[in-house]
């Protein structure tokens, strides 16, 4: 996507780009965003609020009259996003999936903006990237089970994860970590995902986050655990009970299972500068 000249009316749906928009000095092109772009607390609480990632009402938007609405194929409805191009409203559909494609984005940002700054806080980002995987511990790949929702079933706890064709999966290589689903794909209905069996054709469905039982994360053996506080609020209760149903895990047996901010793992943008910075002790 190119523009002759920077746009001026930027309505944006996915909570990492508004944040990636203000840290790389794009922020006052912003006209709307969504309830769920709270960072930066402080510029954000001004503008026009235009719904929920996955509810943004169109005429909202529209009534906004944007230059540029940049949204995710992963967080926004293919819904929102066929009305918004059906009034001919030019939208940049993200969807990163890696490290790599999340700067390659940032960058784009950088062109879009015509911003020397931009250029250079993506350039040290991906330094930073590059320092990490560097500096990574040597030897085999530490295992990471790291959930990113909770639910029952027969009054078991099953747990929402993610294989390799996610940001989360990716991100976890850079400091020396190994996805222990990483291959595991989703299956349909709830049923066989939990059993690991093959269900009903997924005819399109997404299959990067698979459901899996504690026997399941037991097998796998993982060495880290890492409970995200978003999109499903972990909290010291669920690590208490994991620590007692996975107590036979090397993760368990050696107090390596953690609480953090969510958005360190799960906002592909400039918030990677923040989890290059925090997520390294947790590798070590």
């Amino acid at each position: 996507m190119e523009f002759l000249t920077p746009p001026k009316r930027v309505v944006s749906l996915v909570p990492s780009m508004t944040e990636s928009l203000f840290d790389l000095g794009f922020g006052d092109s912003l006209v709307g965003i969504t309830d769920y772009c709270v960072h930066p607390a402080e510029k954000v609480s001004a503008l026009k609020k235009v719904g929920g990632t996955k509810n943004a009402r169109v005429e909202d938007i529209l009534a906004l009259q944007p230059e540029l609405v940049i949204a995710s194929q992963e967080e926004n409805t293919p819904a929102v996003i066929n009305a918004l191009e059906a009034a001919e409203i030019p939208v940049w559909l993200t969807f990163p999936k890696t490290v790599d494609e999340t700067l390659a984005d940032l960058r784009h940002l950088a062109d879009i903006f015509q911003g020397r700054y931009a250029y250079i806080a993506v350039d040290m980002l991906e330094r930073g990237v590059e320092f990490a995987r560097a500096v990574a511990p040597d030897g085999p790949q530490l295992r990471v089970f790291c959930p990113i929702w909770r639910g029952e079933q027969g009054g078991q706890p099953w747990y929402m994860t993610c294989n390799a064709e996610t940001y989360l999966s990716d991100l976890l290589t850079v400091f020396g970590g190994e996805n222990v689903f990483a291959t595991r794909q989703r299956r349909y209905p709830l049923e066989a995902d939990l059993k690991n069996e093959a269900g009903e054709p997924h005819e399109g469905r997404d299959t990067r986050y698979p459901r899996v039982s504690l026997a399941e994360i037991r097998a796998a053996q993982p060495e880290l655990i890492l409970l995200p506080s978003e999109p499903f609020a972990f909290d010291e209760s669920h690590l208490a009970e994991l620590q007692n149903l996975l107590a036979g895990t090397p993760a368990i047996q050696n107090g390596r299972i953690h609480l953090l901010d969510g958005s360190l793992l799960t906002w592909p943008g400039t918030r990677l500068g923040k989890a290059l910075e925090q997520l390294p002790e947790y590798f070590s």
